[in-house]
């Protein structure tokens, strides 16, 4: 294949100095964990062979994990937590070999926070199809080479069968929680309504009943940045060079959902129409502020996510609906009598409060009645990864039932 690098891959529009020199270089041709790569904090669980909705198979699958805190003697404190689209099961810790970023919840996990871990065992799992060390597609297939483009289409209710079949290997019957946030959130009601018998409170946050069109319109623009990038070669892109990947769909796609996880007030308050520099962008070569932003995140994201995984947890989003083939969502909700906090925030224009408030409605157990507990944030979806105490007031508020 020619690999050559187009004049324009590398963009050189982020925020300041330091933070372009932190960009520095070739970025890999996924940014996402691989075997060899240091290992880090994460565990490995083997699932065994995996046969999905569909009706493909996935072969020896496993499953990459974090915990925090120790499982008591009968395993009845264990709390299994979610992440979102492009989160991981590094919950707690700094950056460091194995690990790209710090934990996204330290202020929530540990002791003497919302979930304690004097008390309570956390256990964060990497989502089937992600790539933190999970099986995805940058995972070697029984041939030796990796998935690629043949990686098997995932719904959320494989990703909750595999993650079912994680807890068997732990020897956890029953969780004391289980919580998820945004696409964590898709995976926590799915695990509730299909795995009814293994879990005793239940925390939905920022998360919908089912994917709408104009969610699901949304995802579209953001799968196509990356399918559309010359070097996405139909998934099949890891034997490149270093720098020459699908870098520019993938950070295109992340500017497109970063637009949809804060609010529009929150980002005009912030940068307005403040110029990054002196240079003017009205015809002049500047940037806006906002621009800049944007750049800088989207292509900081190359250098720790996969492109194809972006592609498989995306469409897995899109298959999100707990009423399909259960009668709807008002009877697939029905059953749901444990104590639930169906959490919502104003300010989100991602999964708005119609859908956290349809889930409340039809779910017995909703701590708030008929209407979602709200916490007032001007960030929008992303609120639930910032207010930290609000969240973490409201986890407290469930554990104590």
């Amino acid at each position: 294949m020619d690999w050559q690098t187009p004049e324009d891959s590398f963009p050189t529009d982020f925020i300041t100095d330091a933070q372009l020199r932190a960009l520095m270089g070739r970025p890999p041709i996924s940014g996402g964990w691989r075997d060899g790569d240091p290992v880090g904090e994460r565990r490995f669980v083997s699932i065994g062979e995996l046969t999905t909705e569909s009706g493909d198979t996935i072969p020896n699958a496993r499953i990459a994990y974090e915990s925090f805190g120790e499982l008591n003697a009968d395993r009845s404190n264990a709390i299994l937590v979610f992440h979102a689209l492009t989160g991981d099961s590094h919950l707690v810790g700094t950056a460091g070999p194995g690990h790209q970023t710090d934990g996204w919840w330290t202020e929530i996990v540990g002791v003497g926070k919302p979930l304690d871990t004097s008390r309570y065992c956390i256990i964060a799992p990497n989502v089937l199809g992600g790539c933190q060390g999970s099986t995805g597609p940058g995972s070697l297939d029984p041939t030796g080479h990796e998935w690629g483009g043949r990686f098997p289409y995932l719904t959320i209710r494989d990703q909750v069968a595999a993650t079912a079949r994680f807890a068997d290997a732990l020897g956890i019957d029953r969780f004391h929680t289980v919580i998820g946030g945004s696409m964590g959130g898709m995976h926590a009601l799915e695990w509730a309504i299909s795995q009814p018998d293994r879990l005793e409170r239940l925390a939905v946050i920022a998360a919908p009943p089912v994917t709408t069109a104009d969610q699901i319109g949304l995802n579209l623009v953001q799968l196509e940045a990356i399918r559309s990038d010359p070097y996405y070669r139909g998934g099949n892109y890891y034997d490149a060079p270093d720098g020459i990947g699908p870098h520019h769909g993938l950070a295109t796609a992340r500017r497109l959902a970063l637009l949809n996880y804060r609010s529009n007030t929150e980002l005009d308050e912030r940068f307005g129409r403040a110029w990054q520099s002196a240079v003017s962008p009205l015809g002049k070569g500047g940037r806006f502020a906002v621009e800049s932003y944007l750049d800088f995140h989207g292509n900081k994201f190359t250098r720790r996510f996969d492109a194809n995984s972006y592609v498989t947890l995306v469409q897995a989003m899109n298959s999100h609906d707990v009423g399909r083939g259960r009668g709807g969502v008002s009877a697939a909700l029905a059953h749901l009598e444990l104590p639930t906090l169906v959490l919502g925030i104003p300010s989100d224009r991602l999964f708005t409060l119609e859908g956290q408030d349809e889930i409340a409605r039809n779910t017995p157990g909703s701590l708030d009645g008929d209407r979602a507990t709200r916490i007032d944030s001007p960030f929008g979806h992303d609120a639930f990864l910032i207010e930290f105490e609000l969240v973490g007031a409201q986890l407290s508020r469930l554990l104590a039932l």
